[in-house]
Parts: C-alpha cells; structure tokens; sequence
C-alpha cells in the first residue's frame, strides 16, 4: 500500500500503508534444508492459531545483555499494553547493535504487535546480516501469515529469495513465481498494490516469458488500483515492442490472426478479384510468406488494444467509484493512536458500499448467469473455465479484502471485528470463529464486549465447552469484572447447570467481602438465584441478611429482602414483614427510602393483616417516621389543604394542571372509607379514615413497584 519502504517507519511504530490481514492466503510453511533447495511451491493454510507461528528462537540464554535492557525489558513486560515502552525497548537494542537483544525484544513485541510490518521486515534483515538466510525467510514467513495483505513485506520476501537463491537451479525459477502468485492472490486487490504487479511483470520479462508478462498485465487490468492507468500505459508498450506472436498466447494469437486476414481480405476484394481474372487457370493463390506483413501485425495489435480497452474503460469506472473512499482514508495502517470519527465513518461507509456491490451482482447473476459468463469470457485473455458464480466469489473476495484491510487501521476497534464476524457468520461459521479468535487472542485481549460477543457466538452454534472457555480467559485477564461473571453464570444456568451457578455467585461473594458494594450486587444475585430458581427462600434470606451485616447502609439489600419476605405466605411472614422494616428503619438509609420502606409494610398490613389492632399500630408508626423526618413528605402525600392556596385556582391553573398530569394509573379499588368532604372537621382525620387519603394516590395505588423496586436497573457497581 505505501510507496516507501521501512525506513520511513517512525519510532513509536507508526508504519507506512502496506500491512493488513488476509486469512485464507498465505506464504509456504515448509522451508528446504539449504537456501538452494527450494523445490516445493508453497502451500497455502487457513488462518492459524495464535499460538501456532511460534517465532523463530535462538539459544541465547547465556548471552550477557547491554546494561540498561532489563530495565527497558522490565518496563515492556509490566505494562505490555503500553507501545512506547515497546518501542523505547527496540530503538535501545537497535543502537547497541546487540543482535540478542534485537531478536528477543523483536520476538516479544511482534507477539503483541503482529501488524507492525517494517519490525518483521527489520527482524528478516537482522538474521540476514548475520547469514541466518533460512532464518530471515521464516521471519518473513511468519509476518506473511499475520499480515497477508503487506505488499511492503511480500516485496521484502521476494527480494530475499531473488538476493539468496541459486538462480542457475532449475527449481528456484519455479518456486519464486509460486510466491509472486501466492503475492498477488493474497495482496493483489489491494488498491495499493501496483508496486507487486509491476515487480511480477518485470521480472517475467527478465525472464524472457514476455507471454506471462502479458498474462501478469492482464490481470491487474482487471484490478482497480491507484496506478490503473499506468498498467494499461505499461501494456501497450509491451505490446508495441515485441511481436504479437510472442506476447499473445497461441490460441488467442491464431485467433486475431484468423480475423485480421478476413478483414484484409474484405479490403482487398477487388483486388483479390482482378487477380483472380488474371491468373491462369490451375494456379493455387501464392503461399503466405513466414513472417507476417507489418500491415496484419498493425490490425492485430488494434485488435489486441480494442479488446484491453472494454476491461480498461469498465476497471476505471470501477476506480472511480473507489476513489472518494480511498482518498478520505489517511491512515491505513496500524497505529495504537485512536482514529478520529471521521476515519471511522468512512470505513463504514466504505465496507457498506462494497457489500452493496456484492449484493447487487449476486442478483444480477442470479437473473441472467448466462449472460454474465458470456461477458466474462469477452475480456479474458486466455479462456477460463469459471462457473456461474465465478464473479459472484471474486466479489465477495474484495469485500473481504477490503474486511481485512480494515482491520489493519481499526485493529483496536471491536465494532469492525463484530461486524467481520456477522458478515462471515452466514457463509462459515469456522472463519467467523477463526476472526473471534484473532481479535480476541492477539489485538483485542482486554476488551470484554468482543470476548462476549464470542462467547455468545459459540453457545448460540452449540458449543457450550468453548464458550465457557472463553469467559474462563476473559475472567482471568480482567478479574473482579461482573458482567463477565454474571455471563459465565447465566450460560450454566441456560445448561441446567445451577450448582454451577450458585457456586460461582457464592465464590464472588465471598471475594468481594472488601469491596462493600460489589459484595452486596452478588449477594443480591445469588439470593434471587436460590429464591426464583432454587426454590430455597430460608438459604435466599441468610444470604441477604449476612450481606447486611456487611452493608446496613444498602438500600438495595433491604428492598430485595423485604421483597423476598412479601413474597412468602402472606399469613405465615407477617411478623417477618415488620421486623425487615424494622431493621431498615434502624438502619443508616436515606429518608425517602425509609418512608418507602415504612409505606410498603403498612400497605402489607392493610392487604394481610388479619386484626384491625395489627394495621393500626403499623400506621401510627408510619405517621410517627412521617413528622420525624419532616412535613413536607407527608404535605405531598396527603396533598396541599392549604384554604389560601386551594382557593387560588382558576381555569389558567387548571390548564396547567392538566399538563404536569402524570400518566393515568389503572383504577384501584377504594377498600377503606373515601376521604372527608373539604371543609369538614380536620380533627376527625387523625385516625385510621385519613389513611384512605393518602392510600388512594397514584404514586402508592400500586406500590410504586415497577420502578422503585427495580433492584436490577442500573445497578452494575464499579468493577
């Protein structure tokens, strides 16, 4: 992608454009014995395992290190998330020119920053310049299957091999346009890729296989790259500088051949016909001469170039709808540096318009297959045996590629990562588990939203034991976090496995002892869990009340007990009712709390109570706790009876009024005597009948429970 090579790299690791992500292509896995034994073409693997391209190693424990490399190496490895350790780290044995040093340094840190391409390139220069040859190809092996889409490295890779093979071997010829074509099959759509294509083009020609040449330049015709116009440029002088009959391929050659003399033929008809006259009867036409006429090579070429020139002017429409995407990216390589929202809208928008693409020539193929092949066999070169879905699949290879260069510049976004995985998820679910796994084991290893998305992803697909694996990693990466414990608890509860589910609830419990607030979200959960599921409200209640003993400050704790206990047999939990209320009325909580506390019992008492005694003592009680904590709690409970005030409303009041109504309640019927008519006698109010005035508000009509005892809503303590 970039045009400069390493050097242009800066300190803190900022690279050019070349590096990216490709999972299905990558470079050999099997290197020879000697550098001159090359005889194998590469293979090429699915994406490996993070942990299966283990770097290359060097018995090198023994070495003395330079004196200031434990402290760099120490300050990397303590806080690996922080690049400029790494990189501080790198820069110091780089100017100690300490080979060990660099390989071990280089070794850590392209485990943690695998698409950083100038250090692989940097590492394969290092083992080259102490004549490690073999090594070097590894590293650039290694980097090759991190970032595919590194036309830097490919470069780098090839340029190795050109630089250390034996060329006068017949089998390096063949080996090094394997890698070519592993190259451009893995970087080749790359809108960046020219510098590759040209490489490959050239050196067929130093080859003399100017046939191949041709072969190279009418692929990348097909491409849209940033330099499309210059191939075509690079084609016609390769075509004028050469015979057709050694850049063509043979069946396309005899081909134009065929038709050019047809079209000379037609020109020459009167000629053609005098000469007929003239000639003596018996005689064949002459024999055409063994060298073509300057004049048919002309026609061909025109022909050759008309051909090109369908697939020029159809790739450059294809450019040009790329450009204004490809030019707002400005950076698109890897940095630890965020993006700004403007980078990141236009990958969006980017990726959203080549999938649309996709979209729109999977229905048109669908339609018309036919036809679609037919125009594909127009602008092939040489003759293709492609399906009818042959354009659909190289189609949904560029949004991939696109995917995978994406994931370069937004390596550290987990939204792009999602949404790779979503994308693959409908075609095969092994590459989308294989896209999880790379976010998730090399770039993304402390963001808990991508981790969880996976483990969704694999119970969702039946997996359970991988899913539990994956929360298990997270859970040990970023200990004390809830939510992941809350995951890991409800995927054992949706196997049936709810001894597993208590015992993780009861083990945060009793880690959290420290932490007042986090100890009282789990004893919460946990006693909800032995309640609703476990059917076991006495071990529910012991586990509220020992968190209470640790926070009798949590209003929480209280509201969740009280609810448990109003839950029970109403004529059985009376007394256990009360004395909840009790205990929080003791306790230090907010007033309003503890008037909600107090208004809940009593509305208990008036529904359950089997004595008029009983609902009476709660009352007085509550009214006591009312005039403790103030008036104007009980002023807007009761309402405003003030003459002066009531008096005062007109019509405007009214309208306005009407406008701060809270939403209608459902009716609930008046079980206890209407209040008295204003202007009665007040005093008549103080007993058990005033209770109906209050009882018969909206805000208590229905314990105002949907809301205040909502114990779960927003209530996820700080991790």
């Amino acid at each position: 992608m970039a045009t400069e090579g390493f050097q242009d790299m800066s300190g803190n690791g900022e690279l050019d454009e070349s590096s990216a992500h490709e999972v299905h292509v990558s470079p050999p896995t099997e290197m020879p014995e000697e550098n001159s034994s090359a005889t194998e073409a590469p293979t090429e693997p699915s994406c490996p395992e993070p942990d299966s391209f283990p770097m290359p190693q060097a018995a090198e424990d023994d070495v003395e290190m330079p004196a200031d490399f434990e402290r760099l190496w120490k300050a990397a490895n303590d806080n690996p998330q922080d690049f400029t350790s790494w990189t501080d780290l790198l820069q110091y044995c780089e100017q100690e020119s300490h080979v060990a040093a660099s390989r071990r340094a280089l070794e850590a840190f392209l485990t943690r920053y695998p698409l950083c391409y100038g250090y692989w390139k940097k590492f394969a220069d290092l083992e080259r310049r102490e004549g490690l040859n073999i090594k070097a190809e590894e590293v650039c092996i290694q980097g090759l299957r991190v970032i595919p889409l590194s036309v830097d490295l490919w470069i780098h890779y090839i340029n190795l091999l050109l630089g250390t093979l034996d060329m006068n071997l017949p089998e390096s010829h063949p080996r090094i346009r394997s890698v070519f074509e592993n190259a451009v099959q893995a970087a080749g759509l790359d809108f960046h890729s020219d510098r590759l294509w040209d490489l490959y083009v050239e050196w067929e020609k130093e080859q003399g296989n100017m046939r191949n040449a041709t072969a190279v330049l009418d692929r990348v015709l097909k491409v849209p790259t940033q330099l499309y116009n210059t191939h075509y440029e690079k084609f016609k002088e390769h075509l004028n500088s050469h015979e057709p009959k050694e850049v063509l391929s043979p069946e396309e050659y005899e081909e134009l051949r065929l038709l050019c003399r047809q079209s000379q033929k037609a020109e020459r008809a009167e000629q053609a016909q005098e000469e007929e006259q003239e000639r003596p009867p018996g005689e064949e036409e002459p024999a055409t001469p063994d060298g073509i006429d300057t004049e048919l090579k002309q026609k061909i070429r025109e022909q050759v170039l008309i051909r090109r020139d369908k697939v020029y002017q159809h790739n450059e429409g294809e450019v040009r709808n790329r450009w204004h995407f490809e030019d707002a990216i400005k950076r698109p390589y890897f940095h630890v540096k965020p993006l700004d929202r403007l980078q990141l809208r236009t990958w969006h928008s980017y990726l959203d318009w080549e999938i649309s693409e996709l979209n729109k020539d999977t229905k048109e193929t669908n339609k018309d297959p036919n036809q679609a092949a037919t125009e594909e066999t127009e602008v092939t070169a040489q003759p293709q045996e492609g399906s009818e879905g042959a354009a659909v699949v190289h189609d949904d290879h560029r949004v991939r590629i696109l995917f995978e260069r994406c994931l370069i510049a937004c390596a550290l976004y987990e939204e792009f990562w999602t949404r790779y995985t979503r994308y693959l998820e409908l075609q095969s679910v092994d590459e989308a588990r294989a896209v999880f796994r790379r976010a998730c084991e090399i770039h993304l290893t402390h963001k808990p939203n991508i981790h969880l998305h996976w483990a969704t992803f694999e119970e969702r697909h039946g997996d359970l034991h991988e899913a539990r694996r994956v929360l298990d990693a997270l859970d040990k990466t970023l200990p004390r976090l809830a939510v992941v414990l809350l995951r890991r608890v409800a995927l054992e509860r949706r196997a049936g496995r709810l001894d597993q589910s208590e015992a993780l609830l009861q083990a945060a419990v009793a880690e959290s002892k420290e932490r007042p607030t986090l100890h009282a979200f789990y004893s919460i959960k946990l006693a909800r869990l032995l309640l609703k599921l476990g059917r076991n409200p006495s071990r529910a209640r012991r586990v509220l009340q020992e968190a209470l003993e640790i926070s009798p400050d949590n209003d929480k704790l209280h509201l969740n007990l009280l609810e448990l206990e109003v839950s029970e047999d109403p004529w059985a939990s009376v007394e256990a009712v009360q004395e909840c209320v009790t205990r929080a009325l003791a306790a230090p909580l907010a007033s309003h709390t503890k008037i909600l506390l107090s208004q809940r019992g009593l509305q208990f008492a008036e529904d359950y109570s089997s004595s008029i005694q009983s609902v009476l003592s709660v009352y007085e009680e509550h009214q006591k706790l009312l005039k403790e904590l103030g008036g104007t709690k009980r002023e807007a409970e009761n309402g405003d009876e003030d003459p002066e005030k009531l008096n005062k409303g007109d019509d405007n009041s009214a309208v306005a009024a009407s406008e701060q109504t809270p939403p209608t309640v459902p009716h609930v019927p008046i079980t206890t005597p209407p209040p008295p008519v204003m202007g009665a006698d007040m005093s008549t109010q103080g007993g058990y009948g005033s209770y109906s005035s209050w009882y018969q508000q909206p805000q208590y009509s229905s314990y105002g429970y949907q809301n205040t005892w909502n114990y779960n809503q927003g209530y996820y303590p700080p991790s």
